[in-house]
């Protein structure tokens, strides 16, 4: 008895999943199927339009449906939340290789801030004594330096640029103390240290040393410029200095 139920309910789910490729079950109207379809998929693809505002309006409507259609027959998810339904679809789209490339980088751009504000990360709390150059920074739990090879801040309906730029855009999305996520523009230089304080952990000095000798250039070169870079960050609470 046990085995043909659960026989009948994955006939049932993956008909629901995708009707074109699979038969429906035995005995079940397909009325009242097609309305199980409605409700599951309905409740999907809202949940995922929250998430992902910019791309659902770059795609439109049919190219976004069938996307989601798509990713709703063939994705297997790795968690059961319905908080972490968005990181899915960011696989799902990195794993694919026919969508323009951009498609995948705007998902993983907006399912960041998606990421930030459900973060539960506690920081320790600053060293007020501690300098940035001689002691350790470090980066905060709720800021992320990010590198794209797609404009995605830039990105929106009419505004899909035909090819890959020469430049990659790079950003820094972190949590306030607002409680709201802020993404700012990076220059090299400032992403390449935060990416080196997401790294490792050891005094901001040798931070820049590593960073001046990948440039080619002397530590003095860079010195300045990374000191008031890191005190504006630890300003801004993205940037958390302790002790040595």
């Amino acid at each position: 008895m046990a085995d043909t139920l659960q026989a009948q309910l994955l006939c049932m789910s993956r008909h629901i999943r995708d009707p074109q490729a699979n038969p429906p079950p035995p005995g079940v109207e397909a009325r009242r199927l097609a309305v199980y379809r409605q409700l599951f998929f309905g409740n999907l693809q809202s949940m995922l339009a929250g998430s992902f505002p910019v791309l659902r309006a770059c795609l439109g409507p049919e190219q976004w449906r069938a996307l989601i259609e798509d990713f709703y027959a063939h994705h297997r998810c790795q968690t059961p939340l319905f908080t972490e339904l968005a990181g899915e679809l960011v696989d799902y789209l990195h794993a694919r290789a026919d969508p323009p490339g951009w498609v995948a980088e705007l998902a993983h751009y907006e399912w960041i801030e998606t990421v930030l504000l459900l973060s539960d990360a506690c920081d320790p709390e600053d060293e007020t004594t501690a300098d940035v150059l001689n002691d350790v920074p470090m980066l905060s739990g709720l800021a992320i330096p990010l590198a794209y090879a797609w404009p995605v801040s830039q990105i929106g309906p009419g505004r899909i640029p035909p090819e890959v730029p020469q430049a990659p855009t790079r950003v820094l999305a972190y949590r306030g103390a607002d409680l709201k996520v802020h993404f700012s523009r990076l220059a090299p230089l400032a992403h390449a240290l935060l990416v080196s304080l997401q790294e490792q952990r050891c005094s901001g000095r040798d931070h820049l040393a590593a960073l001046a000798q990948r440039a080619g250039v002397e530590e003095t070169q860079i010195e300045p410029q990374g000191r008031a870079l890191l005190n504006a960050l630890r300003a801004q609470g993205v940037v958390i200095a302790l002790a040595g």
